[in-house]
């Protein structure tokens, strides 16, 4: 691979931008400046270094984020600021896209990527992948509240009821609530099916993997190799 693709690869900018970047002695390869756009360079150990921060290559990118509340996951936020403007506008370039969302006042775990196939397979219904929640209500949480929640509760415009997978009290207004599905506003339209409200919301996991405690909210990071492997088992199939 010649180094500009390379460049372009990872979201640096158009051949043309990235071609004068290294023509410039912009960019350092595995910590040496090149300023030839034709080297050729290796992907499997290749480490970019760009207005002083480093960037290993990654054919595919796999973040997590600790989405803060007041952030929109859209490119086109219309209220609230895009969570894409959190991260590095590399990242962004790239193409990164939400792998499902949260609403805007929602906090907790979320995933970006440009890898089509893995969104599809971690947001897909018919994957089934849970989702964890933790949820702060505005009334008590009653024993009949939790039983309407684990048997099924009726939606609008939804033809049968629906059930989650698993539900706890966690003290006298919250609640753990684990889903197989995302659909619209889901978990504060089953609760208020039962008579109660959500007042916060905010994600703790998706399938085996959870948010780490040391990521601060607003901060993001790289999915390594064991966080995509935990991901990969929460797909049903990994099991089947």
């Amino acid at each position: 691979m010649k180094l500009y693709h390379a460049l372009q690869s990872q979201g640096f900018g158009t051949r043309k931008l990235c071609v004068a970047r290294v023509r410039a002695g912009e960019v350092a390869v595995n910590g040496e400046v090149c300023e030839d756009p034709e080297t050729r360079v290796d992907p499997a150990r290749l480490e970019l270094t760009l207005d002083g921060v480093a960037w290993a290559y990654r054919e595919k990118a796999y973040v997590l984020m600790h989405k803060p509340a007041g952030y929109e996951c859209s490119h086109h936020a219309s209220h609230h600021p895009s969570v894409f403007t959190l991260l590095p506008p590399p990242l962004v370039q790239r193409g990164v896209q939400c792998v499902g969302r949260l609403d805007q006042d929602s906090t907790g775990l979320l995933l970006v990527s440009d890898d089509g196939q893995f969104i599809h397979r971690m947001t897909s219904p018919k994957k089934g992948v849970a989702k964890v929640y933790r949820a702060v209500c505005a009334e008590p949480v009653s024993d009949a509240m939790l039983d309407a929640l684990r048997s099924g509760v009726q939606l609008n415009d939804e033809p049968a009821p629906i059930a989650a997978l698993a539900c706890e009290r966690l003290d006298e207004r919250s609640l753990r609530l684990t889903l197989a599905e995302g659909k619209y506003h889901q978990v504060k339209r089953m609760v208020g099916a039962t008579g109660n409200r959500v007042e916060r919301l905010h994600r703790e996991a998706i399938g085996l993997f959870a948010l780490p405690a040391d990521l601060p909210p607003g901060s993001w990071r790289w999915l390594e190799t064991a966080d995509l492997k935990k991901l990969e088992q929460s797909w049903p199939s990994a099991t089947s």
